[in-house]
């Protein structure tokens, strides 16, 4: 072969070589996870009675998903499923825990963090937890709190313990209540009060935000909880300031990994209840508080992207942004947000919200952005945060044992935007289960009502069962289980099939 040819083979390959190929270092990996924030609260995704400009940058500079979901439409056991790659409801005691549960995520399994702890990552979380600490049969809030993050794969943790609205209100940094006065020591119950402690239900003069269903327990920061609490007084958070708390510290634990791989779990305490934006948000949207706590959200997001241009880290951090579960507007406060929601769709085209069967429950703000790898643009793939573990373990080509992650599929050419298909099936969690099978929508028949009445929340219970093709119908509103029964009834046996097995990643084969 002469000199041009050889010339016209290299050019050949340079040409069809893909302009985004994939760097030969594995990535670190920020997970902004935020709270009850739905697909239709944000800009990119279609709202425009709130601003976020730099959730919206994040989108015009990464892929934003438009069929990705949250494992559950609730916190705990979508944050279970993520974590451990298996599908919460196949677990008994994975819902919505108290503040004074034990970890539910047993010590030794394989887990998300623990993968890439082997792969050779840095890994921490900051911010909202709620999956359980320390063992079965109590634990004691001022000596160390143990298991939790440390004992399952996190290098550093610094954590609210379960949510905002859940006592005990103060912050964990690794094994230890941060502030805590040994003299004035903290005590939790979810059955009886302490003695003269304020509670909402007794002082409803002491509150600054009053709740409009529930959360009339302990008062903490003039808002009364889910749970009571004495003691711990110089250790006890306020409101106001928990975004600022959280984003510096995300940022401290950024700054500490300027060598290495790292991951970290960045998981918001907003937009969840109470919301008590700081001052300097409050009133910067007509939506009242719900729609100041999205800008302050944005406002998170802004300080960490930042970060990371700050540190020159930008360039090889895959950053991904999502929510635990789709929204909700009252949960349990009094903070205006039914009275103020205007035009505003939280969920944006979806039915349902938080709690919800309907799509509004677990289709979520989805957005990839990796610069110089992930090309920018839309997805439609169906993809579910349950499938991190096995995606991020073949980003970190670290290969998954036959007994890890009985649940998470290996997306990642969708994931990066190489693919435009991921998943064919995926089951979504609320109440009823329901299964997705590309266009098809199968929900199991369930009883129960329509609606859940404190949130005003339509659940998607129906004693016949339903099918949508969301390919016609988006927004569910046409039942076609009568008019398509074969397909009804395949999809039932498919995810009767998958329940049975105890497992769906092709591969998996349980542990002897």
């Amino acid at each position: 072969m002469n000199l041009s040819r050889i010339c016209l083979a290299i050019l050949g390959l340079a040409l069809s070589a893909p302009l985004f190929a994939a760097p030969v270092t594995p990535p670190n990996i920020l997970l902004i996870y935020a709270d009850d924030l739905g697909y239709g609260d944000v800009g990119c995704n279609g709202a425009t009675q709130v601003k976020t400009p730099n959730i919206d940058r994040l989108a015009r500079e990464g892929l934003r998903f438009t069929d990705a979901h949250a494992p559950s439409a609730t916190c705990t056991p979508s944050r279970y499923a993520m974590l451990t790659g298996e599908y919460a409801w196949r677990r008994k005691g994975t819902g919505v825990l108290p503040g004074d549960a034990r970890l539910i995520i047993e010590p030794g399994r394989t887990t998300l963090p623990s993968l890439l702890k082997q792969a050779g990552y840095h890994t921490s979380i900051v911010g909202k937890w709620h999956l359980g600490l320390g063992p079965e049969g109590g634990l004691d809030w001022n000596r160390e709190i143990k298991p939790g993050p440390l004992e399952i794969g996190f290098d550093y943790s610094y954590l609210i313990p379960a949510t905002g609205d859940r006592v005990p209100c103060v912050f964990v940094e690794n094994h230890r209540v941060t502030g805590l006065d040994p003299q004035d020591p903290i005590q939790v119950s979810y059955t009886q009060p302490f003695g003269n402690e304020p509670t909402g239900l007794r002082n409803p003069e002491l509150l600054k935000m009053h709740p409009s269903h529930g959360h009339n327990q302990t008062i903490v920061n003039g808002i009364s909880r889910i749970g009571y609490m004495t003691g711990g007084k110089t250790a006890r958070w306020v409101d106001e300031d928990i975004a600022d708390v959280l984003t510096r510290k995300a940022i401290a634990t950024l700054e500490q990994r300027r060598t290495g791989p790292f991951f970290l779990y960045f998981s918001t305490h907003d937009i969840h209840v109470p919301r008590v934006p700081h001052p300097r948000f409050q009133g910067k949207t007509g939506l009242g508080p719900r729609g100041d706590v999205i800008v302050q959200l944005d406002w998170c997001v802004g300080e960490v992207l930042a970060a990371l241009d700050r540190l020159n880290l930008a360039t090889n951090t895959l950053v991904i942004l999502t929510s635990d579960n789709g929204p909700v507007v009252d949960d349990g406060y009094r903070d205006q947000a039914v009275e103020k929601l205007g035009d505003h769709r939280p969920a944006g085209p979806w039915r349902g919200g938080k709690y919800s069967a309907f799509e509004g429950g677990t289709r979520v703000p989805f957005i990839v952005r990796w610069p110089g790898r992930v090309k920018p643009g839309t997805s439609s793939a169906l993809i579910s945060q349950i499938d991190f573990p096995a995606t991020f373990a073949s980003l970190a080509r670290r290969p998954l044992a036959p007994t890890d992650m009985p649940d998470s599929f290996n997306v990642l050419p969708a994931l990066l935007g190489d693919a435009a298909t991921g998943r064919e099936t995926l089951v979504e969690h609320a109440g009823p289960l329901g299964l997705r099978s590309h266009s098809w929508k199968y929900v199991v028949p369930s009883k129960g009502p329509k609606r859940n009445l404190p949130t005003n929340t339509e659940l998607g219970n129906d004693p016949a069962g339903q099918l949508f093709d969301l390919a016609k119908d988006s927004g569910e509103t046409n039942n076609v289980i009568a008019a398509h029964a074969e397909v009804a009834q395949k999809m039932a046996a498919q995810l009767e099939e998958l329940r049975a097995k105890g497992h769906s990643r092709p591969g998996f084969q349980p542990a002897p």
